[in-house]
């Protein structure tokens, strides 16, 4: 399955989860709706998975943790944020380029309208 066609089902979910409960919400509440109905549709996620750093000798094995992995190609970041601003789509920039993924969703479940709360960020490798 491509990145794209990954997307697609997340944002379908996303959907779904945000017209159920709505926004305003604790990130970990959407985190656990995610990891629930995309594992139960049969794909492989990882939650809080922990990226290692490397700098010349030293290695920190729990430097960043991302939010969720889908199929080891699609990094997702969930937040409750009144708006998402560039610190958000730098972290997960720097996620995807730290694990050669392409494509990384911001998907902010504070928005009144879920469409509206979702950012694609493309590591063009």
């Amino acid at each position: 399955m491509t990145e794209n066609e990954l997307s697609k089902i997340v944002f379908e979910t996303g959907l779904k989860i945000h017209k159920k409960l709505g926004a305003g919400l604790f990130e970990h509440v959407y985190e656990e709706c995610l990891f629930y109905e995309l594992t139960k549709a049969g794909l492989v996620v990882e939650k809080q998975k922990l990226l290692p750093i490397i700098y010349e000798e030293l290695k920190n094995e729990n430097a960043f943790r991302l939010d969720m992995i889908i199929e080891n190609k699609l990094i997702l970041e969930i937040k409750t944020v009144e708006y998402i601003n560039s610190i958000h789509k730098a972290q997960l920039l720097t996620y995807l380029k730290m694990t050669n993924c392409k494509l990384g969703l911001l998907l902010n479940f504070q928005s009144d309208v879920f469409k509206n709360g979702v950012t694609r960020i493309v590591n063009f490798l």
